[in-house]
């Protein structure tokens, strides 16, 4: 079943066609990886779909809704997290705070309420609370919420990420080069934590990657491009061997 659906997903910066034409499904429960050399319009095609930016032309549709152009709060509320190539988290707030913030798109509490301190505003943050301690749990953190986001290490700090985007209760997460600058140990890790977030947390995943060993055995299906438009699709073993991938990707030719 369908979740997310781009249709000739289009942008354009100054006479620059930074993405043209993608179109691209997304099935519930999937993992998919974007794959490219630097420039190919991995990371703005993900500001599509955020709302970072607003297509020149083409549609973004979640679960049959037309999301083109939406805000990012809104887009966040409709189910899509993520997280970014540079680390964005707050150094001077404590590993739990950091997820909370991520938690404040689900309170239910009114203005009156927060004001006020209601019955409903405590048990409100109440459940916050008990989701965010829950998160850390599932990212290995649960033991360092108290301590400063930057005090933690490189790897742990993109596990703090996640657990901040999952915070949002997604139905989609988009992760934009989540193993950068990890050693193979610390990749691995997070290649076990993003299974374990399709399977235990039922989220359907995209994500770019550039480490091809992650990307292979992580994804169940891949789609590379190349100066914005996509050159091929398929499942993990036959992109490897594609000749239009390796020759724009890997920048050899094929014998």
């Amino acid at each position: 079943m369908e979740l997310l659906k781009a249709v000739e997903a289009t942008i354009d910066f100054g006479g620059v066609r930074a993405v043209n034409g993608v179109n691209l499904v997304v099935e519930q429960k999937q993992i998919l990886g974007i794959i490219g050399p630097n420039g190919s319009g991995k990371t703005t095609f993900f500001n599509i779909l955020t709302g970072i930016y607003t297509p020149t032309s083409g549609k973004i549709y979640l679960e049959n809704t037309d999301i083109t152009g939406w805000q990012s709060h809104r887009i966040v509320q409709m189910g899509i997290a993520r997280t970014f190539q540079n680390i964005r988290l707050f150094g001077n707030m404590s590993v739990l705070e950091n997820v909370l913030v991520g938690e404040h798109t689900n309170l239910k509490s009114s203005l009156a309420g927060a004001i006020f301190r209601t019955k409903g505003q405590k048990q409100d943050e109440l459940r916050a609370y008990r989701r965010a301690e829950e998160l850390l749990e599932f990212v290995g953190l649960v033991d360092r919420g108290n301590e400063y986001a930057a005090n933690l290490a490189y790897g742990e700090q993109r596990r703090l990420e996640l657990a901040r985007a999952l915070a949002t209760e997604p139905k989609l997460l988009l992760l934009d080069e989540p193993t950068a600058g990890m050693n193979p140990s610390e990749a691995e890790q997070v290649m076990d934590l993003i299974h374990s977030i399709r399977s235990n947390l039922a989220i359907t995943i995209v994500l770019i990657e550039h480490n091809m060993q992650v990307m292979m055995g992580t994804a169940d299906w891949i789609v590379a491009l190349e100066a914005g438009a996509k050159i091929a699709e398929g499942i993990p073993k036959d992109i490897q061997y594609n000749k239009k991938v390796i020759e724009a990707y890997l920048g050899e030719e094929e014998e």
